[in-house]
């Protein structure tokens, strides 16, 4: 036995044998291996919703995807049959689990055992909470912007006025703000009513994992013109007649509203009304037109009243007058006793005799 072994014959017909076994084997194997790879089939499954199992009554799970992808790999025709019926599921079981946040592993069943699963994503992050129910009151909004120049928003109101919301502690302690928001056309000029979807925010106004019952209201917009009141200004002009004095001038009211432009009407002082004194002939009541001041499309009173006092002044009558000479001083009365000139003195006589 020995001696054959030394023979270098033997040992080249064993080497050649070995080769042989060796390259059969191989070849064998690699056409096993191809067969197998040319019978299997990968895919991949998209949006499969996963269920949950928890204490839904008094808990709320929030990090929990809603869909994973299933990627499905082994023989052509179980992944076929799997992919067309769709029987299996995806869930993830908490129902052991205490509030707090947890790192769990999502679970498949239904799926055949020849078949290679993965899922995608395959652990997430959830936190348990207590599920909290609160009230609150809607706020809704409008941007003021498609409301047209001269008009303006005097206000809106929700039906219901509250809602609502349920969710985690955490997110019902974080809402800031609960708002129905209207929309429409630019130039809005009329009141209108819209059903406006609510929407839950954070200080950041991020929208929240919440609840909302109803989930919608009615909002009335009230929208009109820009108004404002405004006393009136008594504008004298002309001159009072002659033989009038005017005592007293009342206005029969001192408000008006007048509409228009806000820039505008914000800018007035006073709405004037001009009163003509020199029509003004008795004491009665008189009625003016107001005008409009530039930017002003209309006013609640388009005339005034105003009541005057007067008291009218009787002028002295007078009559021609002629030139008559000056009074002479009265005469003295005659003197009985003749005068000197025409009385004969004695000396006369005296010639005489």
């Amino acid at each position: 036995m020995d001696k054959m072994m030394d023979s270098p014959w033997v040992l080249r017909i064993i080497a050649l044998f070995l080769a042989c076994l060796l390259f059969f084997s191989v070849r064998t194997e690699l056409t096993s291996s191809n067969k197998t790879t040319s019978n299997e089939q990968t895919d991949v499954i998209r949006d499969v919703p996963v269920d949950v199992y928890y204490d839904n009554e008094n808990l709320i799970v929030t990090g929990l995807p809603k869909t994973v992808d299933v990627t499905i790999k082994g023989p052509m025709q179980l992944v076929l049959q799997a992919k067309a019926a769709k029987d299996f599921s995806v869930f993830v079981d908490l129902s052991n689990l205490l509030i707090g946040k947890h790192n769990v592993r999502l679970q498949y069943e239904n799926i055949s055992n020849k078949l290679q699963v993965t899922l995608d994503p395959a652990m997430v992050n959830v936190n348990i909470e207590e599920k909290v129910t609160q009230e609150f009151r809607v706020d809704p909004e409008m941007n003021n912007r498609l409301i047209e120049e001269g008009f303006i928003l005097k206000g809106m109101t929700a039906k219901p006025a509250t809602v609502y919301v349920t969710g985690a502690k955490s997110a019902i302690e974080s809402i800031s703000y609960v708002k129905a928001t209207v929309t429409g056309e630019q130039g809005l000029t009329e009141p209108f009513s819209q059903v406006a979807a609510v929407k839950v925010l954070d200080r950041d106004l991020n929208k929240l994992d919440v609840t909302i019952e109803p989930e919608t209201v009615k909002v009335k917009v009230d929208i009109a013109e820009y108004s404002r009141e405004l006393p009136v200004v008594m504008k004298e002009i002309g001159k009072a007649p002659d033989d009038v004095t005017i005592n007293e001038l009342t206005l029969n009211q001192k408000m008006v509203k007048v509409y228009g432009r806000k820039s505008i009407i914000d800018s007035l002082n006073g709405i004037p009304v001009e009163v003509d004194l020199s029509k003004i002939t008795e004491s009665k009541t008189y009625e003016y037109d107001v005008k409009l001041p530039e930017g002003v499309t209309k006013i609640s009173d388009t005339k005034i009243k105003i009541k005057a006092d007067i008291t009218k002044v009787e002028q002295e009558k007078t009559t021609p007058t002629t030139s008559t000479p000056p009074s002479s001083p009265p005469s003295e009365e005659p003197n009985t006793t003749p005068s000197d000139e025409n009385t004969p003195t004695e000396k006369t006589e005296d010639i005489d005799s």
